[in-house]
């Protein structure tokens, strides 16, 4: 499955200048929203990256909030498990709504899209605090560029992106003036 090209077909590749969620910029941007809002193409691919994970012991699957809420949807019903997210308040990742994660819990984390990990590992500290397991993080896109990006917990991927990211400073973007937009959802 090519899914760097599906994400082009749907027109969920951007092109410009973004300020992406960790406060790099990048004049790429993967906004899975507008390949998932495709049922067909969610169902697909989360079938695939859940065919990762068919000869572990999955309870739970969860993930930040927004990006990864339909991903930990459609990967939790391909493993037949609960799908959980976690919400910002007042800048902190919580789980809210009364979701529950047993103590002993072999949980999945995810996301849509992998850069520097900060909230898959605020994700990951919220399960190991109530005494859960994290059985592994999985993305539809690692575009991290990193090996072993959450030390012992193995990161699977359907594809990788080798897409350039700078700090503000260091931006040919932002030195040639191209506007720039925040498409991301996490607040501070």
């Amino acid at each position: 499955m090519d899914v760097l090209k599906l994400f082009k077909e749907t027109g969920a590749l951007l092109e410009g200048h973004f300020v992406l969620s960790s406060g790099l910029h990048s004049g790429e941007y993967l906004q899975c929203a507008l390949l998932l809002q495709h049922p067909e193409h969610a169902e697909r691919l989360c079938r695939e990256l859940a065919k990762k994970f068919l000869n572990k012991k999955i309870d739970i699957v969860i993930a930040p909030a927004l990006g990864g809420v339909l991903v930990s949807y459609e990967l939790a019903r391909a493993l037949g498990v609960r799908s959980l997210f976690t919400e910002r308040k007042d800048g902190k990742m919580q789980l809210r709504r009364n979701f529950k994660i047993e103590k002993g819990a072999n949980v999945l984390v995810c996301e849509d899209v992998v850069t520097t990990g900060s909230s898959t590992r605020e994700v990951i500290d919220i399960v190991k605090a109530n005494g859960a397991n994290v059985a592994g993080v999985a993305c539809i896109i690692d575009r991290s560029g990193k090996e072993n990006l959450f030390k012992d917990i193995m990161l699977y991927s359907l594809a990788k992106a080798d897409i350039k990211t700078y700090t503000d400073k260091q931006c040919p973007l932002c030195k040639s003036g191209l506007s720039i937009t925040k498409p991301g959802s996490k607040q501070a």
